[in-house]
């Protein structure tokens, strides 16, 4: 089976969408039984390609976002009907989808779309829509991406969910740790610490909330803990930015702004827990990546992150203020909570690999084709 693969509206791996698509190529099997082919932007030639032998075919198109979608709704059919693909994978269905597909194609939703929708015009969500409706079949990354799928109209048989996997060569408990600081270019970070690691986008991240919490936490015990929020700034900074500087706490509040990727196992194995009260969570990947490095993870009870934790997390509702600081205070205390949920939390990130992801998705195409 020859399967093409879009590497379009990934962000040339700048990008949680382009973060999946690495992750994907990488894992993927080498087999003589399929054949697998990247196609997209000269630019893109090695980008998710280095270290596996991928074929990859170029197509010239301007690298703008919006000469790319014109040139999967014109020419996309005619071109993947050329290469003689049997399948074709779409990662990137939040940016680009084409409309109509002659070959038949799996799109791949890692967002909240009917989020995304609201800040489409209406041209952009009629085409979105239609191209949902009319490919063949649709990989959610939750059950949750798929509820919300349905709410927009895309038919339920048509969806299957299959959950993204993790890195453990990049993930896992880190045996060296200093008991002061940790030492992260061009941080120092003193310790103790929460992380929140997540982008300062919206309210439905909760940052403010979390603030007030951590606030609470400080008043009600006297402890030295810092709260370390690691995320580049978006829509909501400034209010974010002000809610810290207002803070009798202030001095105790770290802004990292943008945080690589590669760096958070450092950050999350010095931390005394994870808390991660975004409300609107699609995948809830962050908190499978900090119980894989061996702490314990307190987080919202909406969104994703119910069937990303299990029964692991302490959850909390993240409108309120003071159950948010119930949780602070009681991972702080309780010694035994917390060494049981680390090792519950190290086995149920054990059961999340891309190996996994890959291999689902591939025995789940070839029912298509």
């Amino acid at each position: 089976m020859k399967i093409g693969i879009d590497t379009f509206g990934c962000d040339h791996a700048r990008s949680g969408l382009g973060s999946y698509l690495l992750y994907f190529v990488a894992n993927l099997p080498q087999s003589t039984e399929d054949q697998f082919e990247l196609f997209g932007s000269e630019l893109d030639r090695y980008t998710y390609s280095s270290d596996k032998e991928i074929d990859f075919v170029s197509v010239s198109v301007p690298d703008s976002l919006q000469y790319e979608k014109l040139w999967h709704y014109t020419c996309s059919k005619k071109f993947t009907n050329k290469r003689n693909y049997d399948l074709v994978l779409y990662p990137a269905v939040e940016r680009i989808l084409p409309i109509k597909f002659k070959t038949k194609s799996i799109a791949v939703v890692n967002s909240i779309l009917s989020t995304q929708i609201e800040s489409m015009d209406f041209f952009s969500k009629k085409l979105l829509k239609k191209g949902l409706n009319n490919i063949q079949v649709i990989v959610a990354a939750s059950k949750y991406i798929k509820d919300d799928l349905i709410a927009l109209g895309v038919d339920e048989n048509k969806i299957t969910v299959i959950y993204n996997g993790i890195d453990h060569k990049l993930f896992y408990p880190a045996l060296d740790i200093d008991s002061d600081n940790v030492e992260i270019n061009p941080f120092s970070i003193k310790r103790p610490y929460f992380i929140y690691g997540s982008r300062l986008s919206g309210p439905d991240k909760k940052h403010i909330e979390l603030i007030k919490a951590f606030e609470q936490f400080k008043k009600n015990t006297g402890l030295p803990h810092r709260l370390v929020l690691a995320g580049s700034d978006g829509d909501y900074s400034n209010e974010i930015h002000k809610a810290v500087f207002k803070s009798d706490f202030t001095s105790d509040i770290f802004l990292t702004g943008y945080f690589p990727h590669e760096s958070f196992p450092s950050l999350y194995s010095g931390a005394d827990a994870c808390v991660f009260p975004s409300v609107n969570e699609g995948v809830g990947l962050p908190i499978l990546e900090a119980m894989a490095c061996g702490i314990p993870v307190l987080c919202s009870s909406k969104g994703a992150l119910p069937e990303a934790g299990g029964d692991v997390p302490l959850y909390f509702d993240s409108d309120n203020v003071e159950n948010i600081t119930e949780c602070l205070v009681k991972i702080v205390e309780d010694k035994q909570l917390r060494q049981s949920m680390v090792e519950k939390g190290l086995e149920r990130a054990s059961k999340f690999s891309w190996d996994s992801t890959v291999e689902k998705t591939i025995e789940f195409s070839k029912k298509i084709v």
